[in-house]
């Protein structure tokens, strides 16, 4: 996780200071971080289904942007 994921948690009004090390929000954003990337992975396979090759390769841009954004791999 990085930056972003504290930036967010705080906003949402958890004082990530004052949180001990690998907290459960942590993991909770990281797991809606992936189930984002995961989508992204069934939007790929669907436009591939209908030979949307560019926009299937949009879509797995999308997911690499995502992953990099949230420290995510």
């Amino acid at each position: 996780m990085n930056e972003r994921i504290r930036e967010l948690l705080e906003q949402a009004g958890v004082n990530y200071a004052a949180m001990p090390k690998d907290t459960v929000y942590e993991k909770f954003a990281e797991l809606i971080v992936r189930e984002c990337m995961r989508m992204c992975e069934v939007t790929e396979m669907s436009f591939v289904t209908h030979h949307c090759d560019v926009e299937a390769s949009g879509a797995i841009t999308v997911k690499q942007f995502i992953a990099e954004h949230f420290g995510v791999e």
